[in-house]
């Protein structure tokens, strides 16, 4: 074989190797990445209606997570990643305050073990205060939420954490009494992100996502009400979510 025989089988060589190194790139990725080197893990979503999103109680895979951001995370995880054997649960519950989440966490998730939690709590806090009158204070909310996530480190080292941010449009009921809302939830807000610096966890901020698209579309296109989303507002949860968590 003549030099210049030789320089082109080389130059072939070169562009096939060229053209496989992205996918030989992505392979090594997914095979250092977390979701193909670690073992399967156990995702659980807390909260009220938001996370709730209409979910059956029963193991019916049309409805068990619910028709909101808890369902497009999960879908979004399982379809990304065919490959893994992780478990998404959804325990939200429709109208709970951080107090009914305290009477219902060692069922509904200490004794269901997730390695990654999200938690999605306080805005039915500021309703109970606003809406009807009752008395417990930002302090409350904080020592309750506090405790709940000293009880789960405890229970659970090494879990992963996530807290999401409260969040309200003025829309609906919220327009109605603007300001004791604005006021009640900001302080709840603080509390949040406070706790997520003491406890060292993933944080994601909802209520300047919801602001900002309101650039794009009025209040009534991400939640119908002022507090729960419309489909549009659910996928910008979903989103801000996967963006932080990662």
């Amino acid at each position: 074989m003549d030099n210049r025989r030789v320089f082109i089988k080389n130059i072939a060589i070169a562009g096939a190797a060229a053209m496989l190194m992205p996918d030989l790139t992505r392979a090594a990725e997914q095979t250092d990445g977390h979701f193909a080197a670690d073992p399967s893990k156990t995702y659980l979503f807390q909260g009220d209606s938001i996370t709730d999103g209409g979910r059956s109680f029963d193991k019916d895979w049309n409805h068990v997570y619910g028709q909101g951001y808890a369902y497009l995370i999960t879908s979004r995880l399982t379809y990304d990643h065919p490959g893994r054997t992780d478990q998404y649960f959804n325990r939200g519950k429709s109208g709970n305050t951080v107090a009914d989440l305290t009477s219902r966490w060692q069922k509904d998730t200490l004794d269901i073990r997730p390695d990654v939690l999200s938690i999605l709590i306080g805005v039915n806090d500021v309703h109970a205060i606003v809406e009807k009158g009752e008395k417990a204070s930002a302090v409350d909310f904080n020592t309750a939420y506090d405790a709940l996530l000293a009880q789960t480190i405890k229970a659970l080292p090494g879990i992963k954490l996530i807290l999401c941010e409260p969040f309200i449009l003025p829309v609906g009921m919220v327009s109605k009494k603007l300001t004791a809302w604005t006021t009640e939830l900001k302080q709840r807000q603080e509390i949040v992100a406070q706790l997520a610096v003491k406890y060292n966890t993933v944080y994601v901020p909802l209520q300047k996502a919801f602001d900002r698209a309101l650039l794009k579309a009025p209040a009534e296109h991400w939640i119908w009400d002022g507090v729960h989303p419309m489909p549009a507002g659910h996928e910008l949860i979903a989103r801000e979510w996967l963006k932080r968590v990662k």
